[in-house]
């Protein structure tokens, strides 16, 4: 695990020392090592966690006759059986890692291996001879990978955004429409970054880029499908899901250095501790939980962690820490990501890191296995089919709000009309008030739509999560959060494998009479407790809420006085946004806390 960075572009002067300042932004990533390559044509560095193979995993990674080396951030869990496979195909290896794995199935499949990769990855493999440059990204996006665009060509990729800001020739400039898009998403889901010129490697995609022709072709290896199957039945397909997760979860215990465990009190995570203690038998297995004072799992984790007689410890955030901590952790995100769980998942890594270097979490379950509870609404829209249209109409056409109004609202509305992800923070309606920076579009989803026209309407949210909300909020806080304190954190639900199954479960086996997640509940029946097991979907929930008091001006000030955000949005409104929460009289913090973020980013990146 480490962070890796590169420049592409022959005419830059000194590439020893640009590379070494790209590589320096991202010691937080990688700080037990460095390694580099330049030459004419490339600058190429990276920062090594180690995790596997502690003494010669050193990158770069070279192939025998020394035309290909590799630069790698991530893990590969069945990189033993691929490394066998290749021996008895002849080749050599000098180290024990995966890193060296990765290159001689390229070498030997060339950008066919990928499908053959399971794990979490970014890449860049390089030919020396050709000056050819070869990069990709994991199914999921689990890791990250950036480019810098100039004079129409890539000329610097990075695990991070902020390598580019030592990068000759460029200034960071706020795009406007990843700002538009992140008022509704909560989350920047465009290919384009907050930064002019600056873009993602979408998941499941390579880049093949020719330096001397400069030829450069982005291409997709990969996409989730549903093919759903009604062939197996379901005891059979409850042994297959436990079996299938219990061989996750051990390959993604492969390590060197301790593993740990973070442990909520919800179902997956659960899944995942009990799994793990299960194959480790007498050694108890490390988990941390994170909670908020005045409002904590802790309770529900540490009945789970008494159960399986697991090594816990879980720790409180009071508002102080909160919001100091705001500052640093736009720092680590690169681009604003308005979740308010994610300043706990970095007191908890920062926790986690003093005693282990890896640990594994439940991220993707819900989107995978239908866990969101806002995925049982087209069943109650059903439910709701008899109600006339005009009764309807008088109660959403109700000058006040009122708890359920929206669920009204949405009975008569086709699903493409209202869902965009897991959150939506300001409506059109809203953005259109307060937006003054020009025309802009949100991103259209309506293609994704179109891919799974045919299936059922809560199919249909579990494909648009996991093309836009497990990237761009779940797995990008992960990431962020975790290495932020040099933290490696795996994800056995999102393994290919555990994927493939997921695929192809029907409709029945996700929700059941009001059930969310409901084969994965019964594949794990006897060995979760049935407090845990029949848990509803919390959510992570943080009190900002009731932190946003009168008390916040500071805050506020941070909001309303900030530079963008006076040039670009009506204050006016915002300032009633914030007046009428501290009045109680509606309850905007999650569209004060939009706001912060989008400021305080604007305050670390442009202003300073």
């Amino acid at each position: 695990m480490c962070g890796i960075a590169g420049l592409i572009e022959p005419n830059i002067d000194n590439k020893e020392k640009v590379i070494g300042d790209m590589v320096s932004t991202l010691i937080h990533r990688g700080p037990d090592d460095q390694g580099f390559y330049v030459d004419k044509y490339v600058g190429l560095g990276m920062r090594r966690l180690s995790i596997i193979d502690l003494a010669s995993g050193r990158q770069p990674i070279t192939s025998k006759d020394e035309k290909l080396l590799i630069f790698f951030n991530g893990e590969i869990y069945n990189y033993k059986e691929l490394r066998e496979e290749l021996v008895v195909r002849g080749y050599k290896f000098k180290t024990k890692t995966d890193t060296e794995v990765i290159l001689h199935m390229y070498e030997e499949y060339g950008q066919k291996m990928l499908t053959r990769l399971r794990g979490m990855f970014t890449f860049c493999i390089y030919n020396t001879e050709t000056h050819q440059v070869f990069l990709a990204r994991d199914f999921f996006g689990i890791k990250p990978l950036y480019y810098l665009i100039q004079d129409k060509k890539i000329v610097a990729f990075s695990s991070e955004i902020k390598s580019f800001l030592t990068f000759p020739g460029f200034k960071p400039e706020v795009n406007d429409s990843a700002v538009f898009n992140y008022l509704s998403f909560q989350y920047n889901p465009l290919v384009e970054t907050f930064f002019k010129n600056v873009y993602k490697l979408l998941p499941g995609h390579s880049i093949h880029i020719d330096i001397l022709t400069g030829e450069t072709n982005i291409k997709k290896y990969w996409s989730f499908e549903f093919e759903q199957t009604e062939k197996m039945d379901e005891k059979t397909m409850s042994k297959c899901l436990f079996d299938t997760m219990r061989d996750s979860v051990e390959h993604h215990m492969i390590a060197d250095v301790p593993v740990g465990a973070f442990l909520s009190g919800g179902i997956d995570s659960s899944i995942i501790t009990t799994l793990m203690q299960k194959i480790r038998g007498a050694r108890k297995v490390k988990t941390f939980t994170v909670g908020w004072s005045g409002l904590t799992e802790a309770k529900e984790a540490k009945e789970t962690s008494s159960f399986l007689g697991t090594d816990h410890t879980d720790i409180l955030v009071g508002s102080r820490d909160y919001f100091d901590a705001l500052e640093k952790i736009v720092y680590h995100f690169d681009e604003p990501v308005a979740d308010p769980s994610a300043v706990g998942l970095y007191f908890l890594s920062r926790e986690a890191r003093k005693s282990v270097k890896v640990v594994l979490s439940g991220e993707g379950s819900d989107e995978l296995f239908g866990g969101y509870n806002i995925y049982l609404a087209p069943f109650a829209r059903e439910k709701m089919a008899w109600v006339p249209k005009s009764i309807l109409k008088f109660f959403t056409g109700l000058p006040f709000e009122f708890y359920g109004k929206n669920y009204l609202r949405r009975v008569n509305m086709k699903l493409e009309e209202w869902y965009i992800g897991n959150a939506s923070i300001f409506k059109n309606s809203e953005i259109d008030f307060m937006w003054k920076g020009g025309k802009q579009k949100l991103l259209n989803i309506n293609p994704l739509y179109k891919e799974v026209s045919g299936l059922f309407d809560s199919t249909k949210m579990q494909y648009i999560d996991i093309n836009t909300w497990l990237v761009g909020d779940i797995l990008a806080k992960a990431d962020k959060m975790t290495m932020a304190h040099s933290l490696e954190l795996r994800v056995p639900f999102l393994d290919i494998e555990v994927a493939n199954l997921s695929r192809i479960l029907p409709d029945q086996f996700k929700w059941r009479h009001g059930v969310t997640k409901y084969l994965l509940r019964q594949a794990f029946d006897k060995i979760i407790p049935e407090a845990t097991r029949n848990r509803k979907k919390l959510g992570f929930p943080t009190p900002i809420r009731n932190w946003f008091t009168k008390d916040r001006g500071d805050l506020y000030d941070t909001i309303v006085k900030n530079d963008y955000i006076k040039s670009h949005m009506d204050v006016a409104y915002i300032t009633n946004l914030i007046k009428d929460h501290i009045s109680k009289k509606a309850d905007n913090s999650r569209k004060i806390y939009t706001l912060l973020m989008l400021a305080l980013w604007y305050n670390v990146f442009i202003e300073k």
